[in-house]
This record gives structure tokens, sequence and C-alpha cells, in this order.
């Protein structure tokens, strides 16, 4: 079990990830996105920021704060033009 690291919107373009989904259940995939969507709606009409936890390549799991901008298919885009892999991203609140 690794730490939850918090980490800047700025810093995460440092970062690598994995290919893999981290996800096990369709459920919880089918959820994250309409979380996602939902993220986006709130960030694009209230500026309303949400919690992102990710895995990155080495499994190191991190946390950021920030607004979602746009839900790609295969990308998550935050303000700032960051860009997260979907299917590396773990819980929104």
């Amino acid at each position: 079990m690794h730490t939850t690291i918090k980490i800047d919107k700025e810093n995460i373009s440092t970062l690598r990830f994995g290919l893999k989904e981290v996800l096990q259940s369709p459920e919880e995939i089918k959820m994250r996105l309409f979380e996602l969507e939902r993220s986006q709606t709130l960030g694009n009409l209230l500026q309303t920021k949400v919690r992102i936890t990710f895995q990155s390549f080495d499994e190191q799991i991190y946390e950021v704060y920030t607004t979602v901008w746009a839900v790609g298919n295969q990308f998550v885009l935050l303000k700032g033009g960051i860009t997260i892999p979907i299917h590396s991203i773990i819980q929104i609140d």
C-alpha cells in the first residue's frame, strides 16, 4: 500500500504514466467517466475544483486539487494544459 502524495498540477508533467487500467471492474470505470464528465461541467460553469487521485508508472499514488477543463477519449485536460491519462485515474472527489 502506497502513501498518497499531494502534487501541484504544474508538477504532473514530470511524471510518467503506465499503460494499464488502474480500476478493476466495468462499473468502476463507468462511474469514473461519469464523475469526470460531472467535474468537467462544474469546472467549466463554476470553476469548481475537484480532487483527482491517480497512479503513476511506478505505482505511486498522487492526489491533485484542480479544475477539469475537458474530458477526452483517453486523457483529461486540466487547467493550465496539463493532461492525465484516464486509465490512470483512481478516483474523483
